[in-house]
């Protein structure tokens, strides 16, 4: 018998507000990861993944920095209901607020493969900190981990430019 799950996107959403978390994942399968995501209040950094996304907002509007190849920053909006499609290795930060829910598709990771958050100057646009991590399973927010890592030192979130220090989220 194939197994084919049924998730309702505002039953996952309801259940990530009840544990307090960002994200929940609904699968991940060796070729695939699918998962709900609420907003977050502040988002501040640039993701790099190694696989394609495609991101649907499913309720909220969504403003998509990300930065070209030559490192310049841009912005896409999206209304509720659109979809959008990323390639591989662009820096991105999906900003959308805490009530707005996206859902994600990608290629779950393949082993040995890193994601990547960097976080730049508010000031001068300075590149300020990257953390790295191998994520084998989804459901252990790595954008939190990496928050985490990044505003809980001082020294991370200060630009060695311009000596500008990124407020703490």
């Amino acid at each position: 018998m194939v197994h084919m799950p049924i998730a309702y996107i505002d039953d996952v959403a309801r259940q990530i507000d009840e544990r307090g978390g960002k994200v929940k994942a609904l699968w991940q399968e060796p070729d695939s990861l699918v998962f709900v995501a609420r907003g977050r209040e502040y988002r501040s950094e640039f993701h790099i993944n190694p696989s394609s996304e495609v991101m649907y907002m499913v309720k909220g509007d969504l403003a998509l920095h990300y930065r070209d190849e030559h490192g310049k920053e841009h912005v896409a909006h999206m209304a509720e209901g659109g979809a959008l499609y990323l390639p591989p290795e662009v820096p991105h930060s999906p900003r959308f607020s805490p009530d707005a829910i996206q859902l994600v598709v990608e290629r779950k990771r393949k082993p040995g493969e890193i994601d990547r958050f960097q976080w730049f100057c508010p000031k001068c646009d300075n590149f300020l900190h990257e953390e790295t991590f191998v994520v084998d399973d989804y459901d252990r927010d790595p954008v939190s981990r990496a928050y985490r890592n990044f505003f809980d030192s001082e020294e991370f979130r200060t630009c060695k430019k311009c000596a500008t220090v990124m407020p703490r989220s």
